[in-house]
């Protein structure tokens, strides 16, 4: 792998926006342009809603042929149900980016003077960075650090990416309370390390990163030339402090143990960027990165300034499982829809261990097998399915699997990213954090789900309705009218096909209707017969009127010019 393809990871992108000051509740974060041009802090039920990703399958998808539903299967992949460590994520990672700003106020004069510190450091550029500490410790940071550590496939990124994309990536500034206030803004910026732990190719991420935002070129500028890796640190350093980088999310972390030489100096960057700079930084990583919180990497534990969230499984027995399976059951696609039996239950999570992306993974794969299974003519998941899938279509990550089931602490080792061997203290604070409101999460997250159940009713209820092809007469809009009316007023033990036909029945005498009422033309509704009157009752030609109101064009203008 060379070095431009190493640099060439793909980078996730928000969105770019002009600034919106918003009223701050908080006096600490009034008066200042960074934290007031931010989405407002967002509740519980904002995260539900933004968070939650239940792919919608129709019953018209259900009936479709065998190759079809194959294809709609695929849907599953972006399952997201939303659990209480999102929210303590969510949490943090919302103090984190405003607690940063605090003391990088760019109304402050502390603002512009860590930024000319920085500019008179990269007058000698081969020595700044042994200076850096020493010219910027005066100026006081807010900046925490945190890091996320867990299982491979529990969903770290995928959360971290999800919660990052509810704030613009990038918000532009011009005036602030009547002043001229010419400032970028990049909110997040995330890249992964590099797999060979290299800060030299760190650097030039971070650059390209910047790069495909705003069309600049750093990488060009600062990342190539022979330059030094401190010299390249001392750049990413003024950078960030020039965008008022909100939070840096470092991913893969992990690949820092790959490293020959970097490990000790990139965690002195990252304690340096957050402790010194004032740019909070999150680190991701799987289990494989708690051995850089052990033994002598004591800067690691200071880039984890804020605390450690452990991403652990979940477990058999807990809420959060048994609300995940049970939402991820009703994407069946199916002949035969089957209900959750414990025998079920129980081998399903034999078979994936509460880990996420193995559980979604399962379940699309189980019903493949039972789609194009000739022994299966009613396509049914039992728990023999459930097994024979693990075995033949998830064989590669069983040993990984095994280690976890068997608690074969010598296999953990072999296979170090599905260990969690973590300190006493770090587990009891994932347990606190676990259960914290777990209750209210979970009730909430139950009546989330009730809602999307009624308006994927009433989606395919549209659709089906509307595919009979009996109502010439009604719009689709009328027709999904109707059927929204009958389902909000309909409980939900009713059958769905009994809420079918009374739909039915009365689209039938709403079209009928339509038939029998005498079209009513209004002129105010058809502007151009509006002017043929008015040039009528004028005795002008209707073509004038058109070329007034600008509805036709002059040819010469048109054409010649």
């Amino acid at each position: 792998m060379n070095s431009l393809e190493k640099m060439n990871n793909i980078v996730l992108k928000g969105d770019m926006e002009e600034a919106n000051y918003k009223l701050q509740h908080l006096t600490e974060y009034a008066s200042n342009p960074f934290i007031e041009a931010l989405p407002p802090i967002f509740s519980e039920d904002d995260v539900l809603e933004r968070f939650m990703v239940t792919p919608r399958i129709s019953e018209q998808d259900k009936q479709s042929e065998t190759n079809i539903r194959y294809h709609v299967l695929k849907r599953v992949k972006n399952f997201i149900q939303p659990l209480p460590i999102h929210f303590e994520v969510e949490r943090r990672l919302s103090t984190l980016i405003r607690r940063g700003y605090l003391a990088r106020n760019p109304l402050d004069k502390s603002f512009l003077e860590r930024i000319r510190a920085l500019h008179h450091l990269r007058e000698d550029e081969e020595q700044a960075h042994k200076y850096i500490d020493e010219r910027l410790n005066h100026i006081r940071s807010t900046a925490d650090s945190l890091s996320i550590i867990g299982i491979s496939g529990i969903g770290k990124t995928t959360a971290i990416e999800r919660l990052l994309l509810m704030y613009p990536q990038v918000i532009k500034h011009q005036v602030y309370e009547d002043e001229p206030f010419n400032k970028t803004q990049i909110v997040w910026l995330k890249i992964d390390c590099p797999y060979d732990g290299s800060l030299s190719t760190l650097c030039k991420r971070f650059f390209k990163a910047i790069d495909d935002l705003l069309g600049t070129r750093y990488l060009e500028k600062f990342g190539y030339l022979n330059r030094v890796t401190s010299t390249m640190l001392l750049h990413m350093t003024s950078l960030a402090s020039m965008y008022g980088i909100g939070v840096l999310v470092i991913d893969e972390i992990q690949h820092l143990l790959h490293a020959k030489n970097d490990q000790e100096e990139m965690l002195n960057f990252f304690v340096t960027l957050s402790n010194t700079v004032g740019i909070p930084t999150v680190l991701i990583g799987t289990s494989k990165a708690q051995q850089l919180f052990k033994g002598n990497f004591r800067q690691a534990r200071r880039a984890a300034s804020d605390g450690a969230i452990i991403w652990d499984r979940m477990d058999e027995h807990s809420e959060e499982w048994e609300f995940f399976l049970e939402t991820l059951w009703e994407l069946q696609c199916l002949k035969t829809r089957i209900e959750l039996t414990e025998d079920v239950r129980k081998t399903f999570y034999e078979e994936c261990q509460g880990i996420t992306s193995v559980a979604v993974n399962l379940f699309i794969l189980a019903q493949e097998r039972a789609l194009f299974d000739e022994n299966n003519e009613n396509e049914i998941i039992t728990s023999k399915v459930l097994k024979q899938t693990a075995k033949k279509d998830m064989k590669i990550i069983q040993p990984m699997l095994n280690a976890i089931r068997n608690n074969d602490f010598a296999a953990m080792y072999k296979y170090e990213d599905i260990m969690i061997n973590l300190d006493e203290l770090m587990m009891n604070h994932k347990r606190n954090v676990q259960y914290e409101g777990k209750v209210k999460a979970a009730m909430k997250e139950r009546q989330n789900t009730l809602e999307y159940k009624r308006l994927d009713l009433i989606e395919s209820l549209t659709l089906e309705i509307s595919a009979i092809g009996i109502f010439d007469n009604l719009t689709i809009e009328k027709i999904r009218k109707t059927v929204n009316k009958h389902v909000s007023q309909t409980p939900a033990s009713i059958e769905e096909s009994k809420i079918k036909s009374e739909i039915i029945a009365a689209l039938i005498q709403m079209n009928s209707e339509v038939i029998n009422k005498p079209a009513v033309v209004s002129v105010n509704l058809l502007p151009l017969l509006k002017l043929r009157e008015k040039s009528l009752k004028d005795k002008n030609h209707v073509y004038f009127a058109l070329l007034k109101e600008g509805y036709i064009k002059n040819p010469q203008e048109e054409f010649l010019y």
